[in-house]
């Protein structure tokens, strides 16, 4: 049986190491007991701690897995940890990054200290990153990598070989190849299996397949989600003119489309994408992301009791009313938000797009029907038999009214809001329960008012 050394700490037990006071016996240990540690722990580790710590724990780490971990972070902490890192470390680090990964990164950071961070580059790094940074943000040439390697249409596949050889240390992928005639100009992509399994004297053109490209300027998640349906390990980015810019490697892409869906979930539920782990993001930042979603709803929530005051006479004479205002206020924001969430997940799949919205409002009428009718018939059956059969109908034509309404709300504004060019994830969940609040409190006591004879 084997026997764990004393020195060795796991990674709950370094955290409180580092949270100690510091002495020079503290960081000894922190230094040894991190060298022990997975890098993928370290990793995770970063990302618990507060920035000050975070730097202390790459100060004892290698220099060579210092670069593995800082490279392994999201943006936001490589950024954290540039403010507590002294100069030296940071511009070490920040030349040893992909050029799509420092304009992540200067994306967070303030411009003067993006500034120096680009003037301390070589030459060449610099020039590679600031074509990157020439896209739009959200483009996906925003997220390219301009390093890659590829070969000559006129190429046999010994010579294809040997270029991929050149440049296999440099290149951001080398699983796929893209093939490009004169002028950069992309004609087809070949994969470095076929390379291997053709004869050497084959040309490349007859070895290559057609490509799946994807222009500079479109946006990075729609381009990503491409990508990863089509099941690909690297997609070419051209310019508008078909020429050759740069590529996308599958874990780009996996990385975009999960920013993305952390976002468009975030929103639904009303506040902002955190962009770092919740223990490592700042109480102040933490109020930032839902305050204006929460003075929004507030301010929305107005309209709920107004509508509660306008039928305020129709309550005093029956006071019953009042009980199930929770039910069909809760009921009608379900069935608004189930409706927005499968739109707008349809959207960002590419499933649904603006031309669509007749076809999705005519679906979504009939699943709110249908929906209101299973509802509104249990609803009808249980308050009338603990009430009487009118307020068993008003309650049943209430549920089917508001399922319907709802749903046909809950479908629209997602649409809608892409029509707009904005973000449909920003019509969240909370949003849509706010108005069908109000407005199934309107169709309820109309309901009310003509079945009750009020």
């Amino acid at each position: 049986m084997s026997v764990v050394p004393a020195e060795i700490l796991p990674a709950e037990e370094l955290e409180d190491l580092l949270a100690r006071e510091l002495t020079s016996e503290t960081v000894r240990q922190a230094g040894t007991a991190a060298a022990l540690l997975g890098e993928g722990d370290v990793v995770d580790l970063v990302e618990r701690l507060p920035p000050a710590r975070a730097a202390l724990l790459f100060r004892v780490l290698p220099k060579d897995r210092a670069l593995a971990v800082f490279e392994s972070l999201d943006a936001g902490h490589q950024a954290d940890l540039i403010s507590a890192l002294r100069e030296a470390d940071v511009i070490d680090f920040f030349e040893q990054m992909d050029p799509d990964d420092r304009v992540s990164l200067l994306d967070e950071l303030p411009a003067v200290v993006a500034d120096r961070l680009l003037s301390g580059l070589e030459a060449g790094e610099r020039t590679l990153t600031g074509v990157v940074l020439g896209y739009p943000r959200g483009s996906i040439g925003r997220r390219m990598s301009p390093e890659l390697v590829s070969v000559p249409r006129a190429a046999t596949v010994e010579q294809a070989l040997a270029n991929v050889r050149a440049h296999v240390l440099d290149a951001e992928t080398i699983y796929t190849i893209p093939v490009v005639d004169h002028g950069r100009l992309l004609v087809g992509v070949v994969g470095l299996r076929r390379l291997l399994a053709s004869d050497p004297q084959t040309p490349i053109e007859d070895v290559m397949r057609p490509v799946e490209s994807a222009v500079v300027t479109e946006d990075a998640e729609r381009a990503a989600r491409r990508f990863l349906d089509r099941k690909l390990l690297g997609m070419p980015i051209v310019d508008h003119e078909d020429r050759l810019v740069g590529i996308v490697t599958v874990d780009d892409a996996l990385v975009i489309v999960e920013e993305a869906d952390s976002e468009d979930a975030a929103r639904q539920g009303g506040t902002e994408a955190l962009r770092r782990p919740y223990l490592s993001t700042a109480v102040t930042r933490l109020v930032r992301t839902r305050i204006v979603w929460l003075l929004v709803l507030a301010v929305s929530a107005i309209l709920t009791v107004q509508v509660l005051e306008i039928f305020e006479a129709t309550l005093d004479q029956v006071v019953v009313l009042a009980l199930f205002i929770p039910l069909l206020t809760g009921t009608g924001g379900n069935t608004g938000n189930q409706a927005a969430t499968t739109v707008t997940r349809a959207l960002a799949l590419g499933d649904v797009t603006s031309r669509d919205i007749g076809r999705v409002l005519f679906r979504e009428v009939r699943v709110g029907a249908l929906l209101g009718l299973v509802l509104g018939s249990l609803g009808f059956l249980i308050a009338g038999v603990v009430y009487d059969l009118q307020i068993g109908i008003v309650i049943g034509l209430t549920l089917l009214a508001v399922c319907t309404m709802a749903a046909v709300v809950g479908g629209a504004m997602p649409i809608i809001a892409q029509t707009l060019r904005a973000d449909p994830a920003v019509f969240s969940n909370p949003f849509i329960s706010t108005f069908c609040d109000a407005t199934g409190l309107v169709i309820y006591f109309l309901i009310a008012r003509a079945v009750l004879g009020l």
